[in-house]
């Protein structure tokens, strides 16, 4: 098991403007300036990861480093792979403190934001990191509850959590019983390599999603994993 807990975070005010869809001229831009001005230097995005190998394979199961995990999708998706990696991935729990203490609706949605950019950071310095270190070239990732519940069920984030025992002391991550993360901007999952590029979201007939990251494909759903 590894942690990172030292990810450097530049948060770039173009890119924070045009998502938040303000004009860089307005006061709210100004306004939104000075909050970076204060909130970007605590961010500390941060990544724990596990390199685990699977140790058996089942129609709809898949024991990976000794921890069971039920998804048809899964399974097929690591048919022919031996080791991966499982990890998990945050804003950090620092910006889940500025948020907690204002009350303003408009600055808890900008920094929201700008947590979903720290946890963008931290995400994509993880995925860069095992390429480096493990030689790996393009890789894969599935995480429970993403796409249709059906894929791989969001209560297996438990049996992924325990992979690392406590992740709220390594990275600051809580799980609750309904198995969300706090904070909210983190996700988890398990990377691997794959010659061909998935998603889940290529297997969710889910409409107008504002996390979709690639286009259902019925084709490939009947063909592949039914």
């Amino acid at each position: 098991m590894e942690v990172l807990n030292d990810i450097a975070f530049q948060l770039d005010m173009d890119t924070l403007l045009a998502r938040l869809h303000i004009d860089k001229e307005s006061e709210d831009a100004k306004d939104i300036q000075h909050l970076v001005d204060h909130v970007a230097p605590l961010a500390k995005p941060k990544a724990v990861y596990e390199v685990s190998y699977i140790q058996y394979k089942d129609c709809d199961t898949v024991n990976i480093g000794g921890v069971t995990f039920t998804s048809r999708v899964l399974r097929v998706n690591l048919d022919k792979i031996e080791r991966v990696f499982p990890y998990i991935a945050t804003c950090g729990s620092e910006l889940e403190k500025i948020v907690a203490a204002t009350d303003d609706f408009m600055r808890r949605f900008w920094l929201d934001t700008v947590k979903e950019m720290a946890l963008e950071a931290g995400r994509k310095y993880l995925s860069n990191y095992l390429k480096r270190k493990y030689a790996l070239g393009q890789m894969s990732k599935m995480s429970p509850g993403a796409g249709s519940q059906d894929l791989w069920p969001i209560e297996q984030q438990k049996q992924l959590f325990s992979i690392f025992g406590n992740v709220e002391n390594l990275i600051g991550v809580k799980l609750t019983d309904s198995f969300l993360m706090i904070p909210n901007k983190s996700v988890s999952g398990i990377y691997f390599p794959t010659e061909i590029r998935f998603e889940s979201c290529q297997l969710c007939p889910r409409k107008e999603c504002p996390a979709r990251r690639a286009p259902y494909d019925k084709n490939l759903l009947e063909a592949k994993y039914l």
